[in-house]
């Protein structure tokens, strides 16, 4: 696995989660269960740690950092993502909290101390602004991302259904 050790901190990964030969996960970073890391994915703790909980899917070009100490924010900003996530492809998630059953369309960005509170859905192409929450429930849209409107029964059945079907289809990908 594209596993790297950094500053004597290696990645612990979950043996049920997959993590395709052409990501990368360094450092200080925590993947769950049933969770999947598809191609061309750079997630990188080095300077902050990464948790990445249970049945969340972080697809293809997706890059996760943190940010590291510094004059005001003397901790730095850490990123968690929480369990049943769908991270769509080439998004970039910086220093920032995404909480249970979230979904991140794809080209989305979301800078530090953000937080996306559970059940949000961000549409493809957001831009979510340093510090900014952004409240479950809701489908917002824009850059920088604005609330848009409740989400449909229908929408929110697709939070759950895209764990679902990542969790099911990584495993197709661990066959030999």
């Amino acid at each position: 696995m594209p596993i790297r050790t950094f500053q004597d901190k290696t990645p612990i990964v979950d043996p049920t989660a997959y993590i395709d030969d052409m990501a990368i996960v360094i450092g200080d970073v925590i993947i769950g269960a049933d969770s999947s890391v598809w191609p061309m994915c750079s997630i990188r703790g080095d300077v902050n740690y990464i948790r990445i909980g249970a049945r969340t899917s972080i697809q293809d070009g997706t890059i996760i950092h943190v940010t590291g100490g510094r004059s005001g924010v003397r901790d730095g900003t850490q990123t968690i993502v929480g369990d049943e996530v769908t991270v769509g492809h080439r998004c970039i998630l910086h220093g920032c909290t995404i909480e249970n059953r979230c979904l991140i369309g794809m080209g989305s960005t979301v800078l530090d101390r953000a937080v996306l509170r559970s059940g949000a859905l961000l549409g493809a192409g957001s831009l979510v602004t340093e510090g900014k929450e952004l409240e479950g429930g809701y489908l917002w849209i824009g850059r920088p991302a604005q609330k848009i409107r409740a989400l449909t029964e229908n929408e929110k059945a697709l939070l759950f259904y895209s764990a679902e079907h990542y969790a099911r289809l990584k495993n197709d990908y661990r066959k030999p």
